[in-house]
């Protein structure tokens, strides 16, 4: 696992058309990540959802709120998705399934197989953090909710949820919880904003 400092996250959820996946995942992988980085954004894990083939989750991250919203113009602006967001859109049922968050990212270690991913909505945030203090570690990557408002209206972010995301298998909380198990997309490296 790979995280560095606290930042704002993106945790993206795409529902894809049936058979759709493996298309949009070249292209990303192609066309995105560079394209992206070079317009300051920080592309982390890409991921198969596990339990829906026709899912593809992935994160992306930004030094804070400001930066974010002048790399989205920049990116979703720029030439790379005007090139190419016609082929990405059809492979797409629904991009809009988006937690803006806190935390520090998160990148698969080299190799890995599978990640577990854990949504959870506590009830009582004192009674999270305690919970947070015995059961995650620093490479749970514990992820917030990020209460400013989204100021790149043009990409849906889901609000009014006060969430905790984490990597990794830990001891269940007394919250319900959502757990995704994702296959990383081979090849991933490192990607920071230039």
């Amino acid at each position: 696992m790979s995280a560095v400092g606290t930042r704002i996250v993106e945790l993206r959820r795409y529902t894809l058309h049936p058979g759709a996946r493996e298309t949009l995942i070249a292209l990303f992988e192609r066309e995105f990540v560079t394209g992206q980085q070079e317009a300051g954004i920080t592309v982390g894990g890409r991921f198969r959802d596990l339990g829906d083939p026709d899912r593809f989750v992935w994160l992306r991250a930004f030094p804070d709120m400001e930066r974010r919203r002048r790399a989205l113009e920049a990116f979703y602006g720029g030439p790379v998705w005007a090139r190419h967001r016609d082929a990405a859109n059809a492979t797409m049922a629904d991009s809009d399934d988006v937690l803006l968050l806190r935390g520090p990212g998160f990148l698969p270690e080299p190799g890995a197989r599978e990640v577990t991913v854990t949504l959870c909505r506590p009830s009582d945030a004192a009674a999270f953090e305690a919970y947070a203090a015995r059961h995650l570690g620093p490479g749970h990557a514990l992820h917030r909710t990020e209460e400013a408002e989204n100021d790149f209206p043009r990409l849906p972010v889901r609000t009014g949820e006060d969430v905790r995301v984490w990597f990794g298998p830990a001891e269940p909380p007394p919250w319900p919880v959502e757990s995704l198990r994702l296959e990383p997309v081979r090849g991933q490296q490192p990607t920071r904003a230039r």
